[in-house]
């Protein structure tokens, strides 16, 4: 009887149990309770917006990235950031100023005055301008030279060189690398007959002056005249070098 009484007091207490059990379900279905999924959704949904604008009464304190501090406005932010960030991309990727190369080119060699030893002087009379004889200098040396002046020339048994034309003189000093040539031309007589003392010569020589145009350097040229010679009278002048043909015809 005794063990039959303990039993049905189990049971009792059992079923009391199982009814409290059902009672708290209830509670927590019915959104009073604090395990609201519904709830706890939305947040998770919405967490994005909300880390970004801070509850009323809080000061935001955005955290400095190098650009704009503002947050008026999503083109003044853009415009501000952009503009430093490419200031920053421009400025680490700048190349370097490189500095200037110091060491003069090599001038193979040096470089020497232009006179007959290094030099091969042809003489040929010209139809256009009409009595003039063309002077060819070519560098046959190995080195650059210099020609300086104009042509101290003298034809046959002459005592003085003819004098120079002053316009002609060129803006630099005629330079000749191997093989290049130089030119002057020689005005052998007056177009119009005016020029006194005509004479025929079948020589000439051909002197060249150094820098300091005191007074011819090296050898002497021998340019070969035509066999009948050339005719000359007192106007006879000279022209400066040219460093073309074309400027050395015009005188």
């Amino acid at each position: 009887m005794s063990t039959f009484r303990t039993s049905r007091a189990r049971l009792v207490a059992a079923a009391a149990t199982t009814v409290l059990a059902a009672l708290s379900l209830t509670a927590c279905n019915d959104g009073t309770g604090t395990n609201d999924e519904g709830a706890a959704a939305s947040v998770s949904t919405d967490s994005s917006a909300d880390s970004a604008t801070p509850g009323a009464g809080t000061t935001a304190t955005p955290k400095s990235t190098g650009g704009s501090t503002g947050s008026s406005g999503s083109g003044s932010t853009s415009g501000s950031t952009s503009g430093s960030a490419s200031g920053t991309k421009t400025g680490t990727q700048s190349p370097a100023t490189k500095a200037p190369a110091t060491k003069a080119p090599s001038t193979s060699g040096g470089t020497v005055t232009c006179e007959g030893s290094n030099t091969k002087t042809v003489a040929a009379p010209l139809t256009r301008p009409v009595n003039h004889l063309l002077l060819t200098v070519t560098n046959t040396g190995d080195k650059t030279c210099f020609l300086y002046g104009y042509p101290s020339a003298r034809f046959t048994d002459a005592q003085s060189e003819p004098p120079v034309i002053d316009e002609s003189q060129p803006q630099a000093v005629v330079t000749l690398k191997p093989g290049q040539s130089g030119f002057a031309t020689v005005s052998l007589s007056a177009a119009d007959g005016s020029g006194g003392n005509g004479r025929t010569v079948k020589s000439l020589t051909v002197y060249f002056y150094g820098r300091s145009m005191s007074g011819s350097v090296g050898a002497a040229a021998h340019p070969q005249l035509p066999a009948k010679g050339l005719y000359i009278d007192d106007s006879v002048k000279v022209s400066y070098w040219q460093q073309s043909m074309d400027d050395a015809i015009n005188w």
